[in-house]
């Protein structure tokens, strides 16, 4: 069975553990979507020189970031590695494995909601961020393959993400982020993957919502694994602030 593939806005770490829409949301994801073998997971916090896979048998949950509470400290998201599919996907994309790297937030904060017995293996992708978006989509063109291997392809980022302007307490999106997300919604339902890998061509409001690319790059892995005839369907349409949550469904 041919799995779909995701992009999963993920933001705020807090989604994790809280009972709102957004993790509910992945969850219900989870249910209605056939059984993944194994998930391959491209975050935005994993960032690399070159391409990396994590080759853990047992990666360590990684709280990589700070000022939030105990509670999202003590979470252990014990899924295990899956040997197997790290080689599979360092063959397809030239990665290098990597024993040491655990799994970061963005693959687990969105994990934990969809699979919270962590009885799902997964293995995480690197980005070389120093690569233009071209490159990215390429890598996940070479990744569809895996989708007939009962794989599931996740890309977890957001695709407007400008903490710089955030307005904390305050949900009310600003004007540009509304415009940016509803384009690239557009884009996609046209099939315009090239105008979406070129996104520094996409004018003022694309360079406002993605000042740094580690957050929309997962996009385009997802979308490279649109095959024809696949339709794209959106979880999450909602823009906070300077934030966006929209997630983006691949063949389901």
């Amino acid at each position: 069975m041919r799995m779909p593939a995701l992009f999963l806005g993920h933001g705020s770490p807090m989604n994790a553990i809280e009972d709102n829409a957004f993790h509910r949301s992945w969850a219900e994801l989870a249910r209605r979507l056939p059984r993944p073998k194994a998930v391959l997971c491209i975050s935005a916090h994993w960032e690399t020189d070159g391409a990396y896979v994590t080759a853990a048998r047992q990666p360590e949950t990684i709280h990589d970031f700070g000022g939030f509470p105990k509670a999202l400290f003590d979470v252990q998201y014990r899924a295990p590695g899956d040997a197997a599919l790290a080689r599979r996907a360092a063959g397809l994309v030239g990665a290098q494995p990597d024993p040491n790297r655990g799994l970061d937030h963005g693959a687990w904060g969105v994990l934990i909601a969809m699979y919270p017995q962590a009885d799902v293996p997964v293995v995480q992708l690197s980005m070389d961020t120093s690569q233009p978006g071209a490159f990215h989509y390429a890598q996940g063109r070479k990744l569809v393959p895996l989708r007939d291997e009962g794989i599931l392809i996740l890309g977890s980022g957001n695709i407007v993400h400008n903490l710089g302007v955030w307005r904390p307490g305050d949900g009310r999106p600003y004007d540009w982020a509304l415009r940016f997300d509803a384009e690239v919604r557009r884009r996609i339902d046209a099939g315009d993957h090239q105008g979406l890998a070129d996104y520094p061509a996409l004018g003022a409001d694309a360079r406002m919502g993605i000042p740094t690319p580690e957050h929309y790059l997962p996009l385009l892995y997802a979308l490279a694994c649109q095959e024809k005839g696949e339709r794209a369907t959106y979880v999450n349409e909602q823009v906070m602030t300077s934030i966006s949550m929209t997630s983006v469904v691949i063949g389901a």
